[in-house]
C-alpha cells in the first residue's frame, strides 16, 4: 500500500512547480528501491528483532549488530520522509491545491509515520533488553523481590544506610554460603589444593611489595561546586550506553563510534577519559555541574596496627597477598612439589567511589581467590583433555579492537591457536565456565574477555574475565590470569626471603642462562622517582626482547624502551643495564614459579544468579503475576517445603516426622503448618526458589511438588527423604524419579 500511495503523489508532483518538489521525488523513489520495502506491495520485510528469554539479555553476535545498523538507517530514511511529506502537505495546503491532492498527502504522510513507528518499534526492541520490559523495570522487580524475602538488604537501614555496604538476611546467606561450599567441592576438593585463612588486616610493607600501595587507583572525577565524587569511566560508560538505548536517531558511525569507546573503556589514560567526558558534554549527573579532570583516587582503606600508630596498615584490597608470602611454607608442606594450587576465601575492602549497582560494587565483599603455582617453563596441565572440547562466547582482544562481537569458541583450539596463552590458564577458563553454568548462569549470557594490550601489567602473559550479562550490563566476576613470576620476585626483594623452587638434576649440567643486570646508580640520576618502574621492566624483559635490546645498544649506544607502568617509552642508554649470556655448571634449578590466578567475586556472581534465576508467571485465573526464583538445587537456600495439606493433627504429625528424616540427611527444609491455602504457600515458597515441596494429604503416601513445571508424583513416607536427597544432591534429575512414580493431579487451585 504505502509504495503504491508513494507512486501515485511522486507522479503527481511532478507537475507541481516547487523548488522542494523534485527532492522529495528524489527521496519517494529511493524509499520505493529500499530493500525494507517490497515493491509488491507486501508488507514490509525488516530484519529480525532478538529473542530474548526472561531478561532476554542475549549474547552479541555479528546478526546482531548488522540488524541494529540497518533498522537505524531504516529509521533515518523514513524520518527523512516523514519530514519532507510534512512540508509536502503544508506547501500543498499554502498553494491552495484541490482538498483531494491534499488529503491523498496527508494519508501517504499518515502511512509514512506508521512506518517510521513500526521501525521504531523494531529497533528499541533491538537496543532494549526486550519485548514489554525494560532493564530498570525487570532489575526492580528482582531487588524488591530480594529485598521483601530478606536476601539482602542496606545495611544500618534505620540510620539510613551506608552507601556500598550491605547485609545478607536468611535466604540471602543459605544461598551464599551454598555458593562457597559449591567452589570448595569443584575447586579445592578437585584439584586437590592448600587452603588457608588469613587475616583481612595488612601490614603496608606487604601491599607496598605488591604495588597496591602506589597503583591500586581509580580516575575520579569532582563535581566542581559540590566537591561530589564520581568514577570517571562509569560517567562515560553509562553516557555511551544511555544514548545506545534511548536515542534512536543516532547515526550509524556514531553508533560505532560510542560502542567502540565501550569496548576499550578499560584503556583510556585519564586525558582519554576526560576528553572525552568534555568532547560529549557530561556533567554531574545530581547537580549538573561541570566536572574536573579525572585523577587517580588510592581504594584501599587505611588504618594503624597497635595503639601507637607507628604501624600503618591497610584492610587488604584482596586475599591474593597472604597466599604469596606463604608460599615458602605451602611449598614445603606440598614436598618441595610443583605444580599446586592454594586458596582463600574471605572478605576483602575497597572504598569505592561512588559505590552503585547494589551487590556488584560494595566496599566490603567476599572473595575466592586461587594462586596456582607452575613451573614458568611448563605450563601444561594434565587435565586439560577433560574441558578441551568445551565450546563458549569468547571475546579475544583483535575482535574487540576491531568492533566485532564475542563469538563461541573451542577452548582446545583457542589454546592451540595461541589466543589463550598456556593449558594451565586454558583449563581455568574452562573448569569457570563448568562452575558458573551448574550455579545457574545462563550460557548464553556468559562470555570470556580477554584483556586489551594496555589493560594488563607488563609482566602479565595473558589475562580473561568471565563477564556475565544482567540488566546492568555485561559485569565482570571473575578474572583469570597469568601473572607469571610478578607477586612472588615482589615479596623475595622486599622481605629478603627466597621465594623459590628447586628442580633437582640427576647429573650437573652446564647451561647458558641470560643476565639482565640493571645499574640502579644510572638509572637513578636518569629517571629518579621512575628509576623502579623502569628497573622492573627490563628485569621482565623476554630473551629475545632482550638480546635485540643488546644488539641496538651495542650499535646505537641507547634505544627506546616502553615502560607499560609509566604508559610511554623511555631511553635506555648502554650505562644503564648490561646483559649478557653466561655458562655455568648447576646442580639443579632454581627458579621463581609463575602464577594463575582465578579470582572470583562472590556478591557479582550471586547477583547475577539472582537475574538469571528470576522469572514471572501467571496465575491459574491469569489476574496475577507470581515470583519466581529457578535455583537448581546446589544452590537454593531451602531444599524442601513440607506442608499438611489442611489443619490435622495426625498430617500434623506425619509432617514433622518427615520435616526429622530430611534434617537427619543433611537436607534444608521448612516445615508450614498455617492455615494458609496450599496455593499460596506453593506460591510463597516458589518466591524463595525451594525447588521441591512435600504436601501430606495422607498419612502413609505424600505428594512432591516441583517449582518449575509444577509436576507432582506420589510417594511412600517411608521414601520421600531418599527421593528428595537423590534429586537435591543431583544424583538423579527430577525426570528421573518422575517416571518412577506415579502422577498426582491436584484438584486444589495452585494460585
Amino acid at each position: 500500500m504505502l509504495s503504491s500511495n508513494l507512486r501515485k503523489i511522486s507522479s503527481a508532483l511532478v507537475s507541481v512547480p516547487h523548488p522542494h518538489f523534485q527532492t522529495l521525488i528524489d527521496s519517494f523513489q529511493t524509499l520505493i528501491s529500499h530493500r525494507h520495502i517490497n515493491p509488491n506491495n507486501a508488507a514490509p520485510t525488516r530484519p529480525p528483532s532478538r529473542f530474548h528469554r526472561h531478561l532476554h539479555l542475549h549474547s552479541p553476535d555479528p546478526g546482531m549488530a548488522s540488524s541494529e545498523d540497518a533498522l537505524r538507517r531504516s529509521l533515518a530514511e523514513k524520518q527523512s520522509a516523514v519530514e519532507a511529506q510534512g512540508q509536502l502537505v503544508r506547501d500543498l495546503k499554502a498553494a491552495e491545491r484541490a482538498k483531494e491532492e491534499v488529503d491523498q498527502a496527508v494519508r501517504v504522510l499518515n502511512d509514512l509515520k506508521l512506518e517510521k513507528a513500526e521501525v521504531e518499534k523494531e529497533l528499541q526492541a533491538a537496543v532494549s533488553p526486550g519485548p514489554g520490559i525494560s532493564r530498570d523495570a525487570f532489575r526492580q522487580a528482582v531487588v524488591n523481590t530480594l529485598e521483601r524475602k530478606l536476601f539482602y538488604i542496606p545495611s544500618f537501614k534505620i540510620y539510613g544506610g551506608v552507601a556500598g555496604l550491605y547485609d545478607y538476611g536468611p535466604p540471602g546467606c543459605a544461598v551464599k554460603s551454598n555458593v562457597l561450599a559449591f567452589w570448595r567441592q569443584h575447586f579445592v576438593l578437585e584439584e586437590n589444593m592448600l587452603e588457608v585463612d588469613c587475616p583481612c588486616v595488612t601490614p603496608e610493607v606487604v601491599l607496598k611489595a605488591s604495588g597496591h600501595v602506589d597503583k591500586f587507583t581509580d580516575l575520579m572525577v569532582k563535581d566542581e561546586k559540590t566537591g561530589t565524587c564520581y568514577r570517571a569511566d562509569h560517567l562515560l560508560k553509562d553516557f555511551c550506553k544511555d544514548k545506545l538505548e534511548k536515542d534512536l536517531t543516532l547515526a550509524p558511525e556514531k553508533v560505532a563510534e560510542l560502542k567502540h569507546i565501550l569496548a576499550v573503556m578499560d584503556d583510556l589514560s585519564a586525558e582519554e577519559l576526560g576528553s572525552k567526558i568534555k568532547e560529549y558534554g557530561i556533567v554531574a549527573p545530581d547537580t549538573k555541574n561541570p566536572l574536573s579532570d579525572p585523577y587517580p583516587f588510592n581504594l584501599m582503606f587505611q588504618t594503624s596496627i597497635g595503639p601507637s600508630g607507628l604501624s600503618p596498615g591497610y584492610m587488604r584490597p584482596e586475599t591474593a597477598q597472604g597466599i604469596f608470602v606463604n608460599f615458602k611454607d605451602l611449598y614445603y608442606y606440598n614436598g618441595n612439589k610443583l605444580p599446586f594450587g592454594a586458596a582463600q576465601i574471605g572478605q576483602a575492602f575497597r572504598n569505592e567511589i561512588s559505590p552503585r549497582q547494589g551487590l556488584l560494587r560494595v566496599r566490603e565483599f567476599t572473595l575466592a581467590e586461587i594462586e596456582h603455582f607452575v613451573d614458568p617453563d611448563d605450563k601444561s596441565h594434565p587435565k586439560f583433555k577433560q574441558v578441551a572440547n568445551l565450546e563458549f562466547f569468547m571475546f579475544p582482544r583483535d575482535d574487540q579492537v576491531s568492533g566485532k562481537a564475542a563469538k563461541k569458541m573451542n577452548i582446545g583450539e583457542a589454546v592451540s591457536q595461541g589466543i589463550v596463552n598456556n593449558e594451565t590458564l586454558g583449563y581455568f577458563i574452562g573448569r569457570v565456565y563448568l562452575f558458573l553454568t551448574s550455579l545457574g548462569i545462563d550460557k548464553e549470557r556468559l562470555r570470556f574477555r580477554q584483556h586489551l594490550a594496555n589493560e594488563m601489567a607488563h609482566y602479565a602473559c595473558d589475562c580473561w574475565d568471565a563477564e556475565i550479562e544482567c540488566s546492568y550490563g555485561w559485569i565482570e566476576c571473575v578474572g583469570i590470569a597469568d601473572r607469571s613470576a610478578y607477586d612472588l620476585r615482589a615479596h623475595t626483594e622486599k622481605s629478603g626471603v627466597d621465594l623459590v623452587a628447586h628442580e633437582k638434576f640427576a647429573e650437573p649440567k652446564e647451561v647458558e642462562k641470560l643476565v639482565i643486570a640493571p645499574v640502579k646508580k644510572e638509572l637513578g640520576l636518569a629517571f629518579k622517582g621512575s628509576q623502579k618502574n623502569v628497573v622492573e621492566a627490563l628485569e621482565a624483559m623476554k630473551e629475545t626482547e632482550a638480546l635485540e635490546m643488546k644488539a641496538n645498544l651495542e650499535t646505537k649506544g641507547e634505544v627506546e624502551f616502553y615502560v607499560c607502568t609509566l604508559g610511554k617509552n623511555v631511553t635506555v642508554k648502554k650505562n644503564m643495564v648490561t646483559i649478557s649470556k653466561q655458562k655455568k655448571k648447576e646442580h639443579q634449578r632454581v627458579f621463581t614459579p609463575s602464577v594463575i590466578e582465578p579470582s572470583f567475586g562472590i556478591g557479582r556472581i550471586i547477583y547475577c544468579l539472582f537475574e538469571h534465576s528470576f522469572y514471572m508467571r501467571p496465575s491459574k485465573a491469569g489476574d496475577e503475576q507470581f515470583n519466581v526464583f529457578r535455583f537448581p538445587p546446589v544452590v537454593a537456600p531451602i531444599k524442601c517445603t513440607v506442608f499438611p495439606l489442611v489443619q490435622n493433627q495426625q498430617f500434623e504429625e506425619v509432617a514433622r516426622g518427615i520435616h526429622k528424616k530430611l534434617t537427619a540427611a543433611g537436607i534444608s527444609c521448612k516445615i508450614d503448618t498455617t492455615g494458609t491455602s496450599i496455593g499460596k504457600r506453593y506460591a510463597r515458597t516458589d518466591e524463595l526458589g525451594v525447588p521441591l515441596a512435600i504436601t501430606v494429604d495422607k498419612t502413609d503416601t505424600v505428594t512432591i511438588r516441583e517449582r518449575d513445571s509444577k509436576a507432582q508424583i506420589r510417594v511412600d513416607v517411608d521414601e520421600v527423604a531418599s527421593v528428595v536427597k537423590e534429586v537435591t544432591d543431583g544424583q538423579s534429575t527430577w525426570a528421573d524419579v518422575q517416571w518412577r512414580y506415579p502422577t498426582h493431579h491436584s484438584t486444589t487451585a495452585e494460585e
